[in-house]
């Protein structure tokens, strides 16, 4: 009975950091150059496709009713909140990686190709946007449920 337990137990904690290693859920982004808290972040899956959208504005100065003044698609003036930045990434096979999509800089307009790995058990993920041989990567942090 004590073996069950502690086998149970031990497969418990590894299915719950497994279930953790996946871009699917709530981050907190920051500012590359201040650190300061940014923005809160929602990641869903849809059938096997990943969409992200901004749920929270929270730089100190954020306007709440802002709206994605750069946008040149279909976000064009649509609020920041609600607003759609990651669209069409899928897992790659065999790996702890999403890619194929797109990601949106909201403050220049530009999509970027992007690439998501969950690190540190799932607790960070490194979210790549890039053009061509150029890039940059940002490391979002999971907010505690």
């Amino acid at each position: 009975m004590v073996r069950f337990s502690f086998a149970a137990a031990l497969l418990f904690a590894a299915g719950a950091c497994f279930a953790q290693m996946t871009p699917v859920g709530s981050w907190h982004s920051f500012d590359e150059k201040t650190k300061e808290l940014k923005s809160e972040i929602q990641i869903i899956d849809s059938q096997g496709v990943l969409s992200a959208k901004v749920t929270k504005l929270l730089r100190k100065e954020a306007k709440q009713d802002a709206i994605c003044e750069e946008c040149s698609d279909d976000r064009k003036g649509k609020p920041m909140l609600g607003l759609e930045i990651i669209r069409g990434a899928t897992k790659t096979e065999g790996k702890d990686i999403w890619e194929g999509g797109k990601i949106l800089d909201p403050e220049n307009g530009k999509s970027y190709t992007l690439k998501l790995t969950p690190i540190e058990g799932g607790a960070k993920l490194e979210v790549r946007g890039s053009f061509g041989p150029f890039g940059r990567t940002q490391v979002w942090v999971r907010v505690s449920q």
